[in-house]
């Protein structure tokens, strides 16, 4: 397992390298995703589906602690990452999305850590397969949101350079940005009205903080999206209520599992 995640780690490392210089030599077309790196970016993910199975699924039950909770949901976000590709212009996310899935494998590798959580019925896995496909949908928004901004600020300087050229056009950025946004929001609505549903009290000491946090996210999302629908809001709002959301649905959950394993140490 340690020589797989090395590789891996690696395989990661080198895609982001490889796409950061197609950027900087405008090497990027958007409607044809570079397939050298879309292949090592797939098996990168495989072999991570290995680790992350031989550290989470353990003989006493699962291990969702927070380096394996943090390896899985960057692992998720590089799974839709690669799918989008295929139908969507989202190559430079990678910048993002790749180094991150690295420094999640490799904080496996050197910084495991062990919390024992027995096995748990259907609905609840119901609830975290929506919450982690909500969070990776919404991670990629907000790369979006960030690659978003440094192209309104370059357009601004009228000094285009060739990472700005190799990205597809602002209103083209805007949309794609709402519609990942609308897919997002929905599976967090989701989430949150199963956890309501299944979990036996939400507002648990353990869980209050998740809970808040994560309904304040929803709501900033969702002024976002009547916004948008009402007054056209674009640009800077857009970016900065999509940043804004991101921060406390990660504060949400990567936030509360650090409070609890590494400041409190509790599960």
């Amino acid at each position: 397992m340690f020589i797989t995640g090395l590789i891996t780690g690696t395989l990661y490392l080198v895609s982001t390298f490889w796409l950061i210089y197609n950027l900087l030599n405008a090497k990027v077309v958007q409607d044809e995703p570079n397939k050298s790196i879309l292949w090592i970016g797939f098996l990168a993910i495989l072999l991570h589906a290995v680790i992350l199975f031989a550290d989470t699924i353990t003989a006493n039950g699962l291990n969702p602690s927070f380096v394996n909770s943090f390896s899985l949901m960057a692992w998720l976000v590089v799974l839709l990452y690669l799918t989008a590709q295929l139908r969507k212009p989202v190559e430079t996310l990678g910048v993002f999305i790749f180094p991150t899935a690295s420094i999640a494998v490799f904080l496996q590798l050197f910084w495991p850590g062990e919390v024992t959580l027995s096995s748990q019925g259907f609905e609840l896995q119901v609830h975290i397969l929506l919450s982690l496909l909500a969070y990776g949908l919404l991670t990629i928004a907000a790369g979006q949101a960030i690659l978003l901004l440094i192209q309104t600020r370059y357009l601004k300087s009228k000094k285009p350079g060739g990472f700005i050229r190799s990205l597809p056009a602002l209103q083209s950025m805007e949309t794609l940005l709402f519609q990942v946004i609308k897919v997002g929001f929905s599976l967090l609505t989701l989430a949150l009205l199963s956890g309501f549903i299944f979990l036996d009290n939400i507002f648990a000491q353990h869980l209050v903080h998740k809970t808040v946090l994560s309904m304040v996210a929803w709501l900033l999302f969702a002024i976002l999206l009547w916004g948008r629908w009402h007054f056209g809001w674009r640009g800077k709002k857009a970016i900065h209520f999509t940043l804004g959301g991101f921060i406390f649905l990660m504060l949400a959950y990567l936030g509360s599992k650090i409070v609890l394993e590494i400041i409190l140490h509790k599960v």
